[in-house]
């Protein structure tokens, strides 16, 4: 069983971050931006990256991946390798051009407006 996280009230843009992540099965994907889409923000996929390059360890951080179903490095050398494999090690395959069958892998939550997140007025990606 997947752990689960102990939340402040309200939550932070962070924590409802992983509220998301954390329920994404085994062997499945969402991108950053319809991981910001349902937390309200839909501008704010930037803002998902950063809360994952900070998330708890034990998040299954690399279930998220970009628009084109590709691993995104962002400047980073050994955090696509090991995305990639973590990936690869629950079933998900990628072809030549580096990209996974994203309509295949995606995974939609039922009820996504259990995860709404209420954007303060002074965020930028509102």
């Amino acid at each position: 069983m997947a752990k689960r996280y102990r939340f402040s009230e309200p939550f932070n843009f962070y924590e409802a971050v992983y509220r998301v992540v954390e329920r994404i099965p085994k062997g499945r994907v969402m991108t950053y931006g319809q991981i910001a889409t349902i937390l309200g923000a839909p501008r704010a996929s930037r803002a998902v990256g950063y809360a994952l390059r900070a998330c708890p360890e034990s998040l299954q951080w690399q279930r998220v991946i970009n628009a084109q179903g590709k691993v995104s490095a962002r400047g980073d050398v050994e955090r696509p390798y090991l995305q990639r494999e973590l990936l690869e090690d629950e079933g998900v395959e990628f072809g030549l051009d580096e990209s996974c069958d994203l309509e295949a892998l995606r995974w939609e939550p039922r009820n996504p407006d259990q995860f709404a997140y209420e954007t303060p007025e002074e965020l930028p990606f509102r």
